[in-house]
Formats: structure tokens, sequence, C-alpha cells
């Protein structure tokens, strides 16, 4: 059992606290309040950012200490949103929140992963009709063996992971994002996933 802290009570962050508890993990669940936010942070030994994308960066550093030394599992997008509420741009091009978040904080161990897809899936995987990719980005090998374990205990067969490197190559997931407003324009809320098909 690891003690997981996911900051974000909304429904990925939501979805997600759901999914580990019931895989036998001890989750605890916080709004972006400081205060909660550092409290969950301190006790935990994995992180989830399932906040918004754009404040994240100044939320986290803010948790420098508590954060030190711990896994940081980023599954959110800093995108500028369009009249619609949907992605219309990236908030760092030529860049990605994870790199800048693994720059803020050097002594926290960054991992991307499950940010191109519809929250459902990240959970629920196998209720799509195609296998579905999930892609890993990080420097540390063992953090990423360790949220690797954490994806197969929400459903993902472990072919279905796909570890593109260090944490630069976050990059290319996050620009991902800009395919999902025009595929939810097209087919709606239907659950989707940004895969490699082989």
């Amino acid at each position: 059992m690891t003690t997981i802290a996911v900051l974000g009570n909304g429904r990925v962050g939501g979805n997600l606290a759901t999914a580990l508890t019931r895989a036998g993990h001890q989750v605890t669940a916080v709004d972006r309040a400081p205060g909660a936010a550092a409290d969950a942070a301190r006790t935990a030994d994995i992180v989830i950012n399932a906040t918004p994308g754009a404040g994240s960066l100044e939320r986290l550093t803010a948790l420098r200490e508590e954060l030190r030394g711990k896994i940081l599992v980023d599954v959110s997008n800093a995108t500028l949103d369009g009249p619609d509420g949907l992605p219309a741009d990236l908030l760092y091009p030529g860049s990605s929140l994870a790199e800048q978040l693994q720059e803020a904080l050097p002594e926290t161990h960054v991992v991307k992963t499950l940010n191109i897809m519809l929250f459902p899936v990240m959970t629920a995987p196998a209720t799509l009709t195609q296998p579905p990719t999930a892609y890993l980005s990080g420097e540390d090998s063992l953090a990423k063996q360790t949220v690797r374990d954490l994806l197969v205990d929400l459903g993902w067969h472990k072919d279905w992971i796909t570890d593109l490197g260090g944490i630069r190559t976050a990059r290319a997931t996050e620009a991902a994002i800009l395919f999902v407003p025009h595929v939810i324009r097209s087919s709606g809320f239907t659950p989707f996933a940004i895969s490699i098909a082989r």
C-alpha cells in the first residue's frame, strides 16, 4: 500500500482518488487550499497534480519542502483556453509544464503521464474499443517504475505503457493536448485517448 496525495478534487482528481483507493492505496484528495495541500503532500509517498495546469507551477513551487524527495505525478495540461473553455494554445510553448515543475523542484522526481485522454480513460483504459497508450516522461527510472506500477493498478496493461524518456519528452505529449478540443468538437465527450497504433 502506498500513501498518495491527490491535489485537486475535481473530475480528474476525484476519479483518480476513487480508483487508487479501490486498488488498495491510502489516498487523500484535497482541493487547492494551500494548507490542505501542504499537509497532504507532507505525509504522502506520492503526490499527484490534478490541479488546473495554468496555476500548477505557482501552486506546487510553494510546496517545495513538502515535495522534497517525493514522486510528483503530473497529469495536468497548462493551456490557454478558448471562448468555449477548451484548450486553444499552450502556456509553455517550446517547453512543458512538467519541465517547468522539474526545474522549479529539482529535489522532486516529476513524472508526466495520463494527460492526453479524457479523464474516464485514466482509470478504465480497457473500456475503449482499442488499446490506449499511457506515456511516461521523467528523469528518474525508479520513479517511472513506481508510476508504471500505479498505472497497472488502475487497469493499464504493461504493454500499453510507453516510456518516452526524460522530462523533456513531456513537451510532445503536452502539445498533443491541442488535438483534444478538435476531437471533442467533432465527436463529443465520448471517452478517447491519443495512442500509438502498432
